[in-house]
């Protein structure tokens, strides 16, 4: 497509919804529509346009969000296929920031889902219209009109069905449709094109009683259009056409429409209604960011200075770096000098694609509101944005869920840290919803993410694209060691090998503090027996055994040291005799003051399907969990509940598969607690084994 369009030509949209409510294969009907493909492909196969990585091929699902274009009455619609897998679900966030609207997909025999709720909440917070989809009407025991008012249940009375299944099942072909009040008949050759007739019968009355019903909102949507309904009663079919774009803009109704991908059923009339109705650029008007000071500043679409969002980063074979972008004012040519504002440099622009799928088309310009591909920017990752550098602004970031599922890293062949360390960092540019982070106190490089697929997946990566050999294991829990009664000890510490010595001796005194108060070292010595020149190497030998552990290894926490007294040597004593003594003073003062380990409690947030509760709750028992709270939301029962992290290890795994993949949960590092007995003794005696072993 070499042909430009103004900015009030361009529809951008993001499909998005639960896995398997066939988003892709929409996607898919969309481009053979258009004939930009010339024959459906599928999703088992691996022949889609959106779902080209490898990985999705073999996985038959979508991982990474696509981008394709095509033309549709005169209109270019920009359009986005986001995963609806739980894992990868934070990609569908990027491509909503820089959508003008979106399609939210429901799945005909499923309902509403859990990624159904978030896609329509992420939609909402960020203040775009949203249309309905009703996806494979053409599967066996589909319930149109039950999925239809559970659909109303949730979003509200306002959703409105623009076409409607006659034939709604295997063999599905038909919709009416309330707009153009005529029955819809699509062919069997996935082409989309269609013929229309005239309804009759009882599709006859219906048709005409939601048309009615439709006028009604367009006249709500427009205090004129309103009073002409009321004085006039009705509106003509050319003012009713007019107030529909205001209508759906406003939300003044939901657009609802019936679809069948597999099949390319219902979806040139989506297209049509996409092209003639749809969110422009121009409609989302003016866009909020920040100056370099921090001011916030008004970015429109008609400002000269382009601004550029970069919401998406992929790696592609042979091609390399693929920035995706959308402009949000100016206009990009090959050849720009731009400005990075989250990374202070320039960056000068190469290569500019239209992209759909893997398959690129180049051009020399893209308008404001548009939506393209740069290549090889060299320090541009997710989410930065680009910019005039006479005019610097930075566009706010998407806020990604926080992980829920963490694995320690093991490299299998020592030399490879930088490949694990460039590997890392990379793939966290691209995918910020993986996170990683090297933890001192357990000594290993943890990663995470938004499930346990998102986490193979980066694994795979890692080894494919940095050639390196890894795995991932449990990781260690950051278990904590205290006291319950005060505790004293002496130690002297004396070496004797031939010329000086080694001498001192520490008399030594500990008591509990409250919870995260931390270690506290104090002296309170008198008199000459030892030198306040020592108190600095004492307090460094007390710091190394809190650092190394006591009880099983863990850190020291919650406690008061006093180094009361002891002896010195005028010859043989020193800062590393003082050190050892003190660690050893103290170590045996720990261990008479009634030691015992804490373990990390987390709050757990548990989103779970009404029928799925018992299982979930006594799974939560099972784990030492005590639930702190219940609520519902949107056909949804809200658990809250707070559980000891070594219980958590792989929970949205068990989550999922206790309610079928429809529960999602979030976790926070909550407080520290003192461990149940047994437990404990199970923990010492494990560090006792790996010490000895």
């Amino acid at each position: 497509m070499s042909k430009e369009f103004q900015t009030k030509d361009l529809r951008n949209f993001a499909i998005v919804g639960h896995g398997s409510s066939g988003k892709t294969m929409l996607a898919e009907a969309i481009l053979a529509c258009s004939d930009d493909i010339s024959r459906l492909g599928n999703t088992v196969n691996g022949t889609t346009v959106s779902d080209y990585h490898e990985e999705e091929k073999k996985r038959q699902i979508s991982i990474h969000t696509s981008i394709l274009h095509t033309e549709w009455l005169g209109k270019k619609l920009n359009f986005a296929d986001t995963p609806g897998y739980l894992d990868f679900l934070s990609d569908g966030l990027g491509a909503l920031q820089i959508c003008d609207f979106a399609l939210i997909v429901i799945h005909a025999g499923q309902g509403i889902e859990v990624g159904t709720s978030k896609m329509w909440d992420f939609s909402k917070r960020r203040g775009i219209p949203k249309l309905l989809i009703i996806n494979a009407l053409d599967k066996e025991h589909t319930d149109f009109d039950a999925v239809l008012e559970n659909v109303r249940e949730r979003f509200g009375r306002k959703v409105f069905p623009m076409t409607i299944p006659i034939n709604a099942g295997v063999g599905f072909n038909q919709v009416l449709d309330v707009l153009r009040r005529k029955v819809v008949t699509y062919p069997a050759d996935g082409s989309g094109k269609y013929t229309e007739s005239d309804p009759s019968g009882d599709w006859a009355e219906l048709v005409e009683k939601l048309h009615q019903e439709l006028v009604e909102f367009v006249a709500e949507s427009d205090d004129a259009l309103l009073e002409k309904f009321f004085d006039e009663g009705g509106l003509s079919e050319e003012e009713m056409r007019a107030g529909m774009h205001e209508a759906v803009k406003n939300e003044s109704f939901i657009p609802l429409f019936s679809t069948a991908g597999e099949t390319n059923t219902g979806v040139a009339r989506l297209m049509d209604f996409i092209a003639k109705f749809g969110h422009s650029p121009l409609d989302h008007g003016v866009t909020k960011g920040h100056d370099s000071g921090g001011a916030e500043v008004s970015i429109d679409l008609d400002d000269p200075q382009p601004v550029v969002k970069v919401f998406k980063t992929v790696s592609e074979a042979h091609v390399g770096d693929l920035s995706y972008f959308r402009i949000f004012s100016g206009t990009i040519k090959s050849g720009l000098e731009l400005y990075n504002s989250a990374h202070n440099l320039t960056e000068r622009v190469g290569q500019i694609f239209l992209m759909n799928g893997n398959r690129r088309t180049n051009v020399d310009t893209l308008r404001g509101g548009d939506i393209g591909a740069f290549v090889k920017l060299k320090n541009t990752h997710t989410g930065d944005t680009l910019c005039d550098p006479k005019k610097v602004v930075e566009l706010p970031r998407p806020e990604y869920p926080k992980p829920n599922i963490h694995g320690a890293l093991v490299l299998k062949s020592k030399g490879d840290e930088d490949k694990i360390a460039t590997g890392l960092a990379t793939l966290h540019k691209e995918d910020p919803a993986f996170q990683y982070r090297a933890d001192p106190e357990i000594r290993q490089t943890i990663l995470s993410g938004q499930g346990e697929l998102h986490l193979q997946v980066m694994i795979e990566a890692l080894k494919r694209r940095f050639h390196v050999e890894i795995e991932l294991v449990e990781p260690k829990i950051p278990f904590r060691e205290t006291i319950r009664s005060p505790g004293a000890a002496k130690y002297r510490h004396k070496k004797q090998t031939g010329g000086a010595g080694q001498f001192a001796e520490v008399w030594m005194r500990i008591e509990p503090k409250p919870r995260d108060t931390g270690v506290e070292f104090t002296n309170s010595l008198v008199g000459q027996n030892v030198d306040r020149v020592f108190v600095p190497s004492v307090e460094k030998g007390v710091n190394s055994a809190c650092v190394e552990g006591i009880l099983a290894g863990y850190h020291v926490v919650d406690l008061k040291i006093d180094f009361y007294d002891g002896k010195m040597h005028p010859v043989d004593s020193k800062d590393v005799a003082f050190q050892i003594a003190g660690k050893h003073a103290f170590r045996d003062a720990f261990m008479s003051a009634k030691p015992y380990l804490l373990e990390p409690i987390y709050d757990i947030q548990i989103q779970v399907p009404d029928e799925n509760l018992g299982d979930v709750m006594g799974d939560i028992s099972s784990r030492r969990g005590r639930i702190q709270g219940m609520d519902s939301k949107d056909g949804f029962q809200i658990v809250n509940a707070q559980v000891p992290q070594m219980e958590i290890y792989r929970y949205s795994t068990t989550l999922r598969s206790l309610t079928g993949g429809r529960g999602i949960h979030s976790e926070e590092f909550s407080h520290y607690e003192q461990m149940q007995r047994d437990y404990e003794r199970k923990v010492i005696e494990k560090s006792k084994k790996e010490k000895d072993g």
